[in-house]
């Protein structure tokens, strides 16, 4: 299936950090307030939500964005449909209420499901998709100027999870014309399960699930006489969250669903809850009792650095190993290095390289090797001073198979040349911390780690940064592709996502040790083919600095620009983005801005988009109480 492997060539572990530019507020952020203002409060039912519920409802995006157009809408606080229009060249943003979306009333049985945030996507500038929040959808055409038109009128029923044929709650997540005659649009549900299950449950020990639903319409829209029509479901799949990204690939002919789990069919079984075997439960430490103890990391087979003209590989060996055991070969792309000796050392193997394919050519007539052991040591080095073919040429690994699958490990480049030698001290100590079980903390070895992140790192912290996402594809039908399977795609810790109105196609910023690479979903040369990521572009130690942001609510990239992280802010303290700017290989050090999205009197940032002018992109932020449009910032 497809996978994110990195392009080791569009790596830099020699990255420093991000160093600040500055971006005049003044000049780069308008504020204009609101008289239609949006809420995050939502009616909920009588049972509490669950965490994937709140989860999904703090990362909602309250603002649609139409693709490469000035024009967004949002749903205010009294149901009202509120047009945002920015093509005007005054760059101010008019607001027109365009339609009013019927008040619903809840049935008492009903009150047992949740209602959803209103949401919109829209089709094309000139017509958008609104759900209530409360299982009906309504289709508008929007003109340059005046009220909308209804286009059509639909809801959503599931007889199985709520009486009397009340409606569903849905979000609706994006939009798709699949030809002249036909479009589909994604929505999802929280699925509750049978109704008479629903009044019986345990709120504590229910485990929540999500339908997602494929709704088609016939286009051009035909008329209706003003009742809410059965929506056409196409197919659904059910998961345990709220998608985090859904596109349709055109040229696959096929849907994309991204999640923090695959989504099955109907006809498939819940995957098993996780019970902990006894071996996995967390033992009660007794008095004096050290239960954090961990088996001490070991050190990787070599170290080496390079200059502008060479590489230097160091490799530790026991001490008592004779020069006439080592046997070291090279040619111009391949390097062997055989080692025989009785003085192994347990848990230390020793290296044993044959013709292995080199990053890039050496020069054999000018590389040698060297064998020192020193007395007072009990591990000596074996040291290979090989000279590049091609002079300024960066190697990124000393094995061209190192980092993929199947081959060599992945050995960061030693950043301090004088760090090169210290393997063999830390062999020392790794050994002799497998026989008396010290702590092997701070051992100084040089790992390729940016100096942003040297003695900065929270393992635990950093860990958490991202969201696990399973990729499911469904076809246009609800099929399942030939070269797929039922069980979903590849997995990835997803760091970023499209900025919502910044174009066609579909991208991430997925998760690489501390860095954000940016993966690329390829277009299909057939409707067949393999899905396949290709990744452009790295946002170097993306994860760390994030991981330093406790209150972010959006993370959005525009292609391999820049990633914007946006905080929530509050109704008496303004959010701030962080901006955060791609380099190219090679570059230790890129930029950053901060800009400060709220100013106090604003209230929590609800949502962002984007469009492209000739000037650059301008960012859309609405907030509780203003609109804020920052303008050319990258």
């Amino acid at each position: 299936m497809s996978s994110f492997t990195p392009n080791h060539a569009l790596l830099n572990p020699k990255f420093e950090g991000y160093r600040l530019e500055v971006i005049s507020q003044e000049d780069a952020v308008t504020r204009f307030g609101l008289e239609c203002r949006p809420t995050q409060v939502a009616n909920s039912g009588r049972s509490p939500l669950s965490f994937k519920e709140v989860q999904s409802r703090i990362t909602h995006n309250h603002l649609a964005m139409a693709n490469d157009n000035g024009r967004c809408l949002y749903i205010d606080s009294e149901h009202r449909v509120i047009l945002v229009d920015l093509t005007n060249d005054s760059h101010k943003p008019s607001f027109t209420v365009v339609y009013e979306l019927p008040a619903s009333i809840s049935a008492p049985a009903a009150v047992q499901v949740h209602r959803e945030y209103p949401s919109a996507v829209f089709l094309d500038a000139s017509t958008a998709f609104v759900a209530d929040g409360q299982g009906a959808l309504y289709i508008l055409g929007l003109p340059a100027e005046g009220v909308a038109t209804t286009l059509g009128c639909f809801e959503l029923s599931d007889n199985t999870q709520t009486p009397h044929s009340a409606p569903t709650p849905f979000r609706i997540h994006s939009v798709a014309r699949l030809s002249d005659g036909a479009a589909i649009a994604l929505l999802s549900s929280r699925f509750y399960g049978e109704f008479e299950a629903i009044q019986t449950q345990s709120m504590a020990s229910h485990a929540s699930e999500f339908d997602v639903w494929a709704a088609r319409f016939s286009l051009p829209f035909p008329s209706q006489n003003g009742d809410l029509a059965p929506i056409d479901i196409l197919w659904r799949r059910r998961g345990q969250d709220v998608p985090i990204l859904t596109v349709y690939d055109n040229s696959r002919k096929c849907f994309l669903l991204a999640g923090s789990s695959v989504y099955r069919e109907l006809n498939q079984p819940a995957p098993p809850s996780y019970e902990p075997s006894p071996d996995e439960m967390a033992p009660i430490p007794r008095l004096d009792e050290k239960l954090d103890v961990e088996t001490p990391p070991r050190p990787p087979p070599y170290s080496w650095t390079q200059t502008s003209d060479s590489v230097t590989v160091a490799f530790p060996l026991p001490a008592t190993t004779t020069t006439s055991s080592i046997k070291v070969t090279f040619s111009q792309k391949t390097l062997t290095v055989h080692v025989q000796t009785t003085s192994h050392v347990e848990g230390v193997p020793l290296p044993h390289y044959s013709a292995q394919q080199l990053w890039d050519g050496i020069q054999t007539s000018t590389s040698f090797w060297t064998w020192d052991r020193e007395g007072e040591h009990s591990f000596g080095l074996l040291t290979l001073h090989l000279d590049k073919q091609r002079e300024d040429t960066r190697w990124m690994h000393v094995f061209a198979s190192a980092g993929t699958p199947g081959g060599e490990e992945d050995v960061p480049e030693t950043l301090d040349p004088s760090e090169l030698y210290l393997i063999r001290e830390s062999l020392e100590k790794y050994t002799a911390a497998l026989q008396s079980g010290e702590d092997m903390s701070g051992l100084g070895l040089g790992r390729g780690v940016p100096a942003l992140a040297q003695g900065e790192m929270d393992e635990e912290v950093d860990s958490s940064v991202g969201r696990v996402a399973f990729l499911t594809w469904v076809g246009e039908d609800g099929g399942i592709p030939p070269w797929s399977t039922s069980f979903g795609d590849s997995a990835c810790n997803v760091l970023s996502i499209d900025l919502p109105g910044s174009g066609p196609g579909a991208s991430m910023v997925v998760k690489n040790g501390i860095d954000g690479t940016v993966f690329a979903l390829d277009e299909a040369q057939a409707v067949g083919s393999l899905p396949t990521w290709t990744h452009s572009a790295t946002f170097s130690a993306l994860a760390f600095v994030l991981a330093s942001k406790r209150d972010t609510r959006f993370t959005y990239h525009v292609s391999s620009k820049a990633v914007l992280a946006f905080e929530n802010g509050s109704r008496d303290r303004g959010g701030n983005v962080y901006i955060y700017r791609g380099g190219r290989p090679g570059q230790i050090w890129a930029k950053q801005s901060v800009l400060k999205v709220g100013d106090g009197s604003a209230g929590s940032l609800l949502g962002v988009g984007t469009f492209k002018t000739a000037q650059g992109h301008t960012i859309v932020c609405l907030c509780e109480n203003e609109l804020v449009v920052m303008h050319n910032i990258f």
